[in-house]
């Protein structure tokens, strides 16, 4: 079966993002094949199963039983999962066990003055919770 369309082999991230968008608009929780077929591109079974069991693994879908399989659901709002992702592929980075202290140095060098301050409100917000194993209170 085709996995792609167009150039090249399609992402995980492209397929997770698909797979929310068609079950952020159901009106219901869905089955594999029923995610399968809303799909604008044909999947594997086993392609779609592996992304929802993935999905429920990362916290981002409840699943329920529906008859002898799962149905699946989003269980927070597409804005909301997209803001989780973003911030999972920021730390995801910074715990390669690259240059640390440069990649977050260049992140904020990058930043426009807006989000510099935005970063800044949000710090002092939670300057109290640093005090546990990885946040000693210092910067």
């Amino acid at each position: 079966m085709e996995e792609q369309r167009g150039h090249g082999r399609r992402s995980s991230g492209s397929l997770e993002r698909a797979v929310l968008d068609v079950l952020a608009n159901a009106s219901a929780p869905l089955t594999v094949p029923e995610v399968r077929d809303a799909l604008s591109v044909d999947l594997a079974y086993t392609t779609v199963q592996t992304t929802l069991v993935r999905l429920h693994a990362k916290g981002v879908l409840a699943r329920e039983r529906h008859g002898r399989s799962f149905a699946y659901r989003p269980v927070e709002t597409p804005e909301a999962i997209q803001v989780g992702t973003a911030a999972r592929r920021m730390r995801k980075i910074l715990d390669s066990g690259g240059d640390r202290r440069g990649v977050l140095a260049r992140f904020v060098a990058d930043l426009s003055p807006q989000d510099e301050a935005l970063l800044a409100d949000l710090l002092a917000a939670t300057e109290p919770d640093n005090t546990g194993p990885d946040g000693g209170g210092e910067r």
